[in-house]
């Protein structure tokens, strides 16, 4: 088969595409034949280094195909059952895939539409209704809310009745963050974000920030929170946050979270309800997935390079 391999870390250089064997069907696992495949920061982060991957290793953590052959111990999907998933080495053709992990997908949702709920569809659920439970009324700041998590973010607050603040870099990406249900949009390359908040807000700030950004934004997210409000903090765009002192969280009794998806699926059950839900906002056209383009998987340098320019909106794929 095809597939994204890396030996070492560094830029989209490391990232060589090459043939590799077929995975073999363990008794508790599943092969699944990719026909798309999500690209995320996740992928660019285990490409540079930031996060560690053992190595030689396939990059991607999210894809949707069809099952190709079951181990002795699967008895919750059979051969071309067409499904989603996440989990490791998804930049191939075949994957050995945890059912654990994965879903059946209707028969109206496509593949991109699969591939690109599992990664941030997922993530962006969980976070608005676990990490924060986002409430009638609450005002919610979503950083880069044109981006693939950001999109989603506006469309789940907006669903359970939130109001979102999104922060976005174009006139352009501000048109996609309205249409997707962000109620007021700041561009902070031209006006500052933390008083067009307090302007909004009446002075209060925002009951919760969801930050994918990192440490540019840190700060900001910090100052836009209202007192006993919550800061979600869960990527790093343009890099790490740095160390800061913990009592910064006094002023104001805030609530700082950094959560991670698959701490949320660690049984199967746990599983099978945030993906049941996921698939039924779905298939009730509460949750719609804007895709920027689809790429070959042997041009992901190309769609890793597009990613980090941060200049893409909505999701990314690759087809094998």
């Amino acid at each position: 088969m095809k597939a994204i391999e890396i030996s070492t870390t560094g830029g989209v250089e490391v990232l060589v595409y090459k043939d590799l064997p077929i995975p073999v069907v363990q008794a508790d696992n599943m092969l699944v034949r990719n026909h798309a495949i999500g690209v995320n920061f996740t992928d660019l982060y285990h490409r540079s280094g930031l996060y560690p991957l053992q190595l030689p290793g396939i990059i991607g953590r999210e894809a949707a195909g069809v099952v190709d052959a079951v181990g002795e111990n699967v008895t919750r999907f059979k051969v071309g059952d067409r499904v989603a998933w996440v989990g490791p080495e998804a930049y191939a053709e075949y994957t050995a895939v945890d059912p654990k992990i994965a879903v059946k997908l209707p028969d109206t949702v496509t593949f991109t539409t699969g591939a690109s709920a599992m990664v941030q569809g997922l993530t962006a659920w969980t976070f608005v209704r676990d990490a924060y439970t986002v409430k009638p009324g609450d005002f919610v700041l979503v950083h880069a809310a044109a981006g693939g998590m950001g999109l989603l973010l506006c469309q789940m607050v907006r669903h359970l009745g939130g109001r979102v603040i999104g922060t976005v870099s174009t006139a352009e990406k501000a048109k996609h963050a309205l249409q997707a249900g962000a109620e007021h949009v700041i561009n902070y390359t031209t006006d500052d974000v933390v008083t067009n908040v307090k302007r909004i807000t009446d002075g209060l700030g925002v009951h919760v920030v969801y930050d994918g950004v990192g440490a540019s934004t840190f700060d900001i997210s910090l100052a836009s929170a209202r007192r006993l409000g919550t800061v979600i903090s869960f990527g790093n765009a343009s890099g790490v946050v740095p160390p800061f002192t913990i009592s910064r969280l006094t002023e104001k009794n805030l609530r700082l979270m950094r959560p991670t998806l698959l701490n949320y699926l660690t049984t199967r059950e746990e599983s099978e309800h945030w993906t049941g839900e996921l698939m039924d906002l779905i298939l009730d056209g509460k949750v719609k997935f804007e895709i920027y383009k689809i790429y070959k998987l042997s041009d992901a340098a190309q769609a890793h390079l597009d990613l980090a320019s941060r200049k893409t909106f909505g999701k990314l794929l690759l087809e094998p």
